[in-house]
């Protein structure tokens, strides 16, 4: 599969019994239906096994709605790069269904459903402890550059006036 930000190319390679490869491509939305239909397309097809390269983030939605139904691997774009010349998204997308028909690509680690839930989790979190740490700094900063010093008794007041803006 050839994943864009707003479209999937997919390509189905089917060898025969006397070695001829078939392709069959189809090109899909992004979008939770697109992508709903891109897998019952691979469905209908018997196609238990997908490749795609990991483009930015654009393939985790494809990744997450075709997870369920198919084995994925996800290749680095640096060992599937098609050849210089014409490229076009149908080429590409018949080039990694080609190079994963013939076992030449090496899946990425994907940790199961759980563990990415919960990094994700876990960035989110500091993150947000970032951004807080960064506007107390950022506070301390205006009241030195004000003169303004606030004792222990002021920095209390302070954390009340703050807490009781945040339940109001």
């Amino acid at each position: 599969m050839d994943v864009h930000k707003t479209f999937v190319v997919a390509c189905i390679a089917s060898t025969n019994n006397k070695g001829i490869t078939t392709y069959k491509r189809l090109r899909f939305s992004t979008f939770t239906k697109g992508l709903n239909e891109l897998s019952q397309w691979l469905c209908e097809h018997d196609c238990k096994g997908v490749c795609m390269e990991s483009t930015g983030k654009y393939w985790i939605p494809v990744f997450n709605i075709l997870e369920a139904s198919c084995s994925i691997t996800l290749a680095h774009p640096k060992y599937v790069k098609a050849i210089r010349g014409k490229k076009t998204d149908k080429k590409d997308a018949q080039w990694i269904a080609d190079l994963f028909k013939h076992d030449l690509v090496a899946g990425s680690f994907m940790p199961p459903l759980p563990i990415r839930q919960l990094r994700d989790l876990m960035r989110y979190r500091f993150k947000l402890t970032t951004f807080a740490s960064s506007e107390k700094n950022r506070l301390q900063n205006s009241l030195t550059v004000f003169n303004i010093q606030l004792g222990k008794r002021g920095v209390g007041y302070l954390r009340q006036k703050l807490h009781e803006g945040e339940t109001s």
